[in-house]
């Protein structure tokens, strides 16, 4: 099993909102970013687990978990172009993007902030507390994960 963290803007798609679609499940799509696209595509497997991380909000940071349910497949929403996430270079012979569906698991009662991340020095390397990091999907070490897990 492989670990990751998920970043969504909360008002756009939170994890209140995956907690009310149908069956808690949902595509993760409209990522544009090829190193976060290949992760999708080549790492991410049925069964894996990622932090679902609210960003570029009050308060960004870590707000719960999701498991994966779908292995990486092309996101369909690059070939329609009344989608805002439309690539007019994609195409069905040549999908550019792809997606994972993700299953609702658990939220927590609080956000495990990013200031508290940064504070903890078993963190230290944890991609999403790198000067600079904005990827959308970064994987999580067992370590990680598990000194995460004690900090809810």
């Amino acid at each position: 099993m492989n670990y990751w963290l998920m970043k969504s803007e909360p008002d756009t798609f939170g994890i209140d909102h995956l907690q009310k679609r149908p069956k808690q499940t949902e595509p993760w799509d409209g990522v544009r970013n090829y190193q976060a696209r290949n992760m999708m595509r080549d790492g991410m497997q049925v069964g894996d687990k990622a932090f679902f991380y609210h960003s570029n909000c009050a308060e960004p940071g870590i707000v719960g978990i999701v498991q994966i349910v779908k292995a990486g497949y092309p996101d369909t929403t690059a070939l329609d172009p009344e989608s805002k996430y439309y690539d007019p270079k994609a195409s069905k012979d040549n999908p550019r993007w792809f997606r994972v569906d993700v299953q609702f698991e658990k939220k927590f009662a609080r956000t495990i902030s990013l200031s508290t991340l940064k504070q903890c020095p078993q963190l230290e390397g944890m991609a999403v507390l790198a000067r600079g990091s904005r990827l959308s999907i970064t994987p999580v070490t067992v370590a990680q994960w598990k000194f995460i897990q004690t900090l809810t």
